[in-house]
């Protein structure tokens, strides 16, 4: 595949990710240093651990990517960074580093928007690609956007062109996911332990939907409550907590709100197809029964892999290609912008 050959980099959190990406689609090398574990211990991310942690892995990351690509520096086209949206300390370790690499090898700068790097992985290729998967994405293209810290319902007109519909008016899916699953005692992450848990049980009761004022909108923060709730009124009446029941409760809700929101936008913008992306587009759960609703009216659901759902440098060298292509160009002056929002088109 031919292209510009981009090394691409995202430390938005807590993963540490370097990428060399072909084109904006073929990958030749995507290494990602996790902090999963690290942040399990507290039951969440704690920002500063975060940029401690992208400090120590992102030389590292960098020379593993390269090898793995068996690339050197004069096979480099450009150099990409994630500058926002994301944690500030976090952000700027990897900015900093794009910049002096650029400067030191005498390569352009593009800088990325994280959700623009969610959406963009509905573009990568690998050695295993379908051919299914090798035909580009077609436009107009309803994009739903889920992880830890997003839920946006985005229509993408063009490359580089977003028109926001719908989002979160309070927590994110991935953060609902999080604090229900300490709610029930399980692991951190929770969409993974959530997930597993709901697998083969049976809801054990039914949870409410939010209404919006928004039709493209979604609330979490009322369902996290009803969990709550839920838990307290066993624990007072000192019976077992029915942790499995409830998990698949609740993942039963937030996956009915995402698909029936983002189902009602494919429906009123005529789009061509439906893509997923961020960490919750991992969740089985959600891919099924969105791929479902979406084909009766004859529509196809995107879905990146997994490996490429939750944060990892690939997914911005995909963004990173197209920008190349169309003449974007940063500077020295590229700062980190921790509430960085996509160049929205209004109407």
């Amino acid at each position: 595949m031919s292209g510009p050959r981009i090394l691409a980099i995202e430390s938005s959190c807590d993963e540490t990710g370097v990428a060399v990406v072909v084109g904006g689609r073929r990958i030749e090398a995507n290494q990602v240093a996790t902090q999963v574990a690290l942040h399990a211990e507290t039951g969440g991310i704690v920002p500063e651990v975060a940029a401690r942690q992208q400090l120590r892995w992102i030389v590292p990351t960098l020379e593993a990517a390269l090898a793995e690509g068996g690339a050197d520096w004069g096979d480099i086209d450009a150099v990409a960074v994630t500058y926002g949206p994301g944690l500030i300390g976090s952000l700027l370790v990897g900015v900093n580093v794009a910049k002096a690499l650029a400067v030191t090898h005498d390569l352009p700068l593009i800088g990325v928007n994280h959700i623009e790097g969610h959406i963009y992985a509905n573009w990568l290729l690998d050695g295993d690609a379908t051919d299914v998967l090798s035909a580009e994405p077609e436009f107009p293209l309803l994009c739903l956007v889920v992880s830890g810290g997003h839920t946006q319902l985005v229509l993408m007109t063009a490359h580089g062109r977003y028109r926001l519909l719908g989002q979160t008016v309070d927590d994110a899916a991935g953060e609902a996911f999080d604090k229900v699953g300490r709610l029930l005692g399980l692991p951190y992450p929770g969409g993974p332990a959530i997930s597993a848990a709901a697998e083969h049980a049976s809801p054990a009761t039914r949870f409410p939907r939010a209404r919006t004022s928004g039709p493209y909108d979604f609330s979490f923060s009322g369902l996290k409550t009803a969990v709550l709730r839920e838990v307290e009124g066993y624990r007072e009446r000192a019976e077992p907590i029915p942790v499995d029941g409830i998990a698949a409760a609740f993942e039963e809700a937030v996956v009915d709100a995402l698909a029936t929101k983002t189902v009602a936008a494919a429906r009123d913008h005529g789009v061509a197809e439906v893509a997923l992306g961020g960490g919750v587009a991992a969740n089985r759960a959600l891919r099924a029964t969105l791929a479902e609703r979406l084909r009766e009216d004859g529509l196809t659901l995107r879905v990146p892999r997994p490996a490429w759902c939750t944060d990892n440098g690939a997914m911005i060298g995909a963004a990173a290609g197209f920008r190349y292509q169309a003449g974007d160009r940063a500077d020295a002056a590229l700062e980190a912008i921790p509430n960085l929002a996509l160049p929205w088109i209004e109407g």
